[in-house]
């Protein structure tokens, strides 16, 4: 009998070994049957930001042969979620700085690409409010309602949020109400109808509505601007290897330097350009949020 068992044993695990062979294996990253998914937070218009991250991945598929998937999250969270899930399902994201430093903290985001914009890696945020609101300082936005294009904008809210501190307001008792609208030119839009008595936006979100509001620059004033905020830009998921990372990195390099891809990054982010930074470019920003006080966990409140 027991030589029944051994035998018995032996077939089982030979059937285990041939069903494993006969297993198909998983279509290639960034074949057409396994598309490298590339997210998008919406710091603009989604339908803008939509059609331009597509015509980046078009682009890039015809330099580098790769097929890519995009997407526009509803929120800055949801990129993150889906580069943090395991397996992930964005293998690509275009994350903003606050939410790319959150992001690689989970151990899930490396910096390979920051955009230029103007000449510059850093751009500067803005606090702003309707010319007739009677509010001229920080320390006026005391019992008023703000706008914030997303919870964990860095131009948006973190940054601000410091800034209101500062003047010794508690942004979570004093003011009114913080409204969340999905996106900076949104937030400008709030404050020019008096939806919100102020907001914050990256410097100069206004021009994003002109076209609707050609006085939106005289109706919608600055009362303050941040320090230097490091660009957002493109991040990889670990799980992505180095030669097909390097092989991305080096095509959206290239189209970057072409009519069609400058076209197409400016229209998705006002992207003029990429710039090759790993995530030591964004230390001094860490540095930023620590001399605040605050940890990024009392942040992501």
């Amino acid at each position: 009998m027991k030589k029944y068992g051994w035998l018995l044993l032996v077939l089982v695990l030979l059937g285990a070994v041939a069903l494993s062979a006969c297993k198909p294996k998983e279509p290639a990253l960034g074949s057409e049957q396994n598309p490298i998914v590339w997210s998008f937070v919406p710091s603009g218009e989604m339908e803008r930001v939509s059609s331009g991250a597509q015509q980046v991945a078009d682009l890039l598929h015809k330099q580098t042969g790769l097929y890519f998937k995009t997407n526009v999250a509803t929120e800055y969270a949801g990129v993150i979620e889906a580069m943090c899930s395991d397996p992930p399902k964005a293998q690509m994201g275009s994350l903003a700085t606050f939410a790319y430093v959150l992001a690689h903290e989970r151990g899930c985001a490396d910096a390979a690409l920051v955009s230029v914009r103007y000449g510059s890696p850093t751009y500067n945020g803005q606090i702003i409010t309707r010319a007739d609101s009677g509010i001229h300082t920080i320390a006026d936005l005391k019992g008023k309602t703000f706008c914030r294009a997303d919870p964990l904008s860095t131009s948006g809210w973190i940054i601000p949020m410091l800034m209101i501190r500062g003047a010794g307001l508690n942004p979570d008792t004093d003011l009114a109400q913080v409204v969340d609208t999905g996106a900076h030119d949104t937030t400008v839009t709030s404050v020019y109808n008096g939806d919100c008595d102020a907001g914050a936006t990256y410097v100069d979100a206004r021009t994003r509505v002109e076209d609707t509001f050609p006085d939106v620059m005289d109706k919608v004033v600055v009362i303050a601007t941040t320090a230097d905020i490091p660009n957002d830009g493109v991040q990889f998921a670990p799980s992505v290897p180095k030669d097909l990372r390097d092989k991305i990195v080096n095509g959206l390099l290239e189209i970057a330097k072409t009519p069609e891809g400058q076209e197409a990054l400016k229209t998705a982010y006002q992207w003029n350009g990429l710039e090759v930074h790993d995530d030591s470019f964004y230390d001094p920003f860490r540095q930023v949020l620590q001399s605040s006080g605050m940890s990024i966990e009392d942040l992501q409140k």
